[in-house]
């Protein structure tokens, strides 16, 4: 089916003029992919997804492991504050800019994997 008719809420609010990151933290917040309202409404979703997008994710959503973040979010914590408290527990900050519904493994890029080659920022004598 086209994307229009399951998605029609969100294109007619792209339609009155609500700006593309109101619609797509809508998306996000109904638990969908905030792409949608970069694709062509005629179309099914199906069609516009190239087959390497869609990956057979066998790994657990971020939503489990990091269920604690993603509530502070909800409950309208800082973004800045919900960074603070991953790095202090030793995680990756840029979880909290991922989808919670895929694994960390399918939504970071090999390139992405930070390699610190890099000499550290304060010596330790």
């Amino acid at each position: 089916p086209p994307l229009k008719e399951e998605y029609a809420k969100f294109f007619k609010m792209l339609k009155m003029g609500i700006p593309t990151g109101a619609v797509r933290q809508a998306l996000q917040k109904e638990g969908m992919d905030p792409n949608i309202i970069d694709m062509d409404p005629e179309k099914s979703y199906a069609s516009q997804v190239k087959e390497e997008d869609v990956d057979m994710d066998t790994d657990p959503p971020l939503k489990e492991e990091y269920a604690k973040f993603f509530k502070m979010l909800k409950m309208g914590i800082p973004t800045g504050a919900v960074r603070q408290a991953l790095q202090k527990e030793g995680m990756d900050p840029n979880i909290i800019d991922m989808d919670p519904e895929k694994s960390y493994a399918s939504q970071v890029k090999e390139e992405d994997v930070d390699m610190d080659t890099d000499p550290p920022l304060k010596e330790e004598y």
